[in-house]
């Protein structure tokens, strides 16, 4: 047994055991859902955190940088960054008052119980497709940096993380995030110090980046409105992504609620600036490779000693596991609170808990599915991508901050948005998210004019 693997197991062994003790404080579907409504500065910040930054947010923006530059379009990492620090400004102190589980429950006590159910059975297969493509990203770095099969690879990410987060819920989650996220700053931050130790040190290196692949301008094709399309779906799509509201509901306060994840918003952006400053070093230093998507193992398995490789996969293994045990705690949350508990009425804490936890495991087994099913991680991030966002992002608007609209206004809203994305998305269209915002929002205002009187 070599020493990653070895390193890899004990890594792996951490994460289970943070699991089976976190469960034993677990008492009520809030201990287990929502960490008790407990979360501090430091769990609340860095689980956000490390929840956003999957594999993706590493491989895509060191890839698309080292071919094309960065310029206005270049969305990683900074469109979620901000869309993190406006979530905090603007939605989590009032989506905190609520006192909400889930999404869909502020969907039930502004709209109807038939709008909650509707939108969680459009959330939880974004969840379940998002986190198959993070297990098969699982796949390939343990492949890559062991040599175990890449089927038995997404076998092992599947079980360790259905194990810990079964047991834990979303405290075991938080805990193993804060973990996750330290391990991810560490590995990023070895990688550039050695890296750029071959062209004399950090400040040298950054200073070697060629300009021309610098620039706030239109890529070659593109224009402002391929720019708003760019950014729109990563901003407006992160405002009703239930993994990063849920930690807003978690928080112990309205005020830690708002400040951890504007913090984590302000986190995110700097260490993902790492990933984009390899990209454009390797670039400006003529590093050959066949993939984009390369760059940074590439550069990681020639630049750096054995201890710093390993480092370097353990941070990505870090950034995919803390983002898979969240979307499937958020498919399990949807699935037990919002559909299976209006059904069964009776059931105490004790069964909420079980099904909660049953839930986690279906849709674990589910998404290792997927990721077999699948040949490549983008076929499957091209499926989640979008998907119903436009119209909860609408209902979530306005049903926030006016009492505009009712029940046929928000279900008009969530069908439209689906629609006209998925219309959009199989028939080529070039913009497909702001065409999917604009129908759901005109819908949802003209449905709503309608049941005005009917609410006088």
């Amino acid at each position: 047994m070599n020493a990653a693997l070895i390193a890899l197991a004990a890594y792996i062994g951490l994460q289970l055991l943070i699991g089976a003790v976190v469960s034993r404080r677990i008492a009520s579907e809030d201990d287990y859902l929502l960490a008790g409504r407990s979360l501090g500065y430091r769990l609340a910040t860095f689980s956000i955190f490390a929840t956003w930054f999957g594999a993706e947010t590493c491989i895509d923006a060191a890839g698309e940088v080292f071919s094309g530059g960065l310029s206005l379009s270049s969305t990683e990492p900074f469109a979620y960054g901000v869309a993190m620090v406006l979530t905090g400004l603007f939605i989590a102190v009032p989506l905190h008052h609520a006192r909400v589980t889930t999404l869909a429950d502020f969907y039930r006590t502004r709209f109807s119980a038939g709008v909650e159910r509707a939108a969680a059975l459009v959330m939880i297969p974004s969840s379940v497709f998002w986190a198959a493509a993070q297990i098969r990203a699982f796949g390939h770095v343990v492949s890559s940096a062991s040599g175990i099969a890449l089927g038995e690879s997404m076998l092992i990410a599947a079980g360790v993380v259905v194990a810990y987060t079964a047991f834990g819920g979303l405290m075991a989650d938080a805990v193993t995030d804060l973990v996750q996220g330290a391990a991810l700053i560490i590995g990023l931050v070895v990688m550039l110090v050695g890296v750029a130790g071959d062209f004399g040190g950090v400040g040298a290196a950054l200073a070697s980046i060629d300009p021309a692949r610098i620039g706030l301008r239109l890529g070659e094709g593109e224009s402002w409105w391929n720019v708003a399309e760019s950014w729109a779906l990563p901003i407006l799509g992160s405002f009703v992504a239930q993994e990063l509201l849920q930690r807003v509901c978690a928080a112990r306060t309205h005020i830690v609620a708002q400040r951890s994840t504007i913090a984590a918003g302000v986190l995110y952006t700097s260490v993902g600036a790492i990933p984009v400053a390899l990209g454009l070093i390797a670039a400006s230093h003529g590093l050959a490779v066949d993939d984009p998507e390369q760059v940074l193992p590439q550069l990681a398995r020639e630049r750096l000693s054995t201890l710093g490789y390993a480092l370097f996969a353990g941070a990505l293994v870090s950034a995919i596991l803390s983002t898979v045990d969240s979307t499937l705690l958020v498919a399990s949350a949807l699935l037990s609170r919002n559909l299976l508990a209006p059904l069964l009425p009776g059931l105490g804490e004790r069964e909420k808990i079980r099904a909660a936890r049953a839930g986690v495991g279906l849709f674990g087994v589910l998404a290792l599915a997927l990721a077999f099913a699948f040949d490549s991680v983008g076929d499957l991030i091209d499926i989640t991508n979008g998907f119903g966002s436009a119209g909860l992002l609408v209902m979530l608007g306005l049903g926030l901050y006016t009492r505009i609209g009712g029940a046929h206004s928000a279900l008009t809203a969530l069908v439209l948005g689906v629609v006209v994305y998925l219309c959009a998305s199989f028939s080529g269209a070039t913009f497909v998210y702001l065409p999917a915002v604009g129908a759901a929002l005109a819908g949802y205002l003209l449905v709503a004019f309608w049941e005005a009187p009917a609410t006088r």
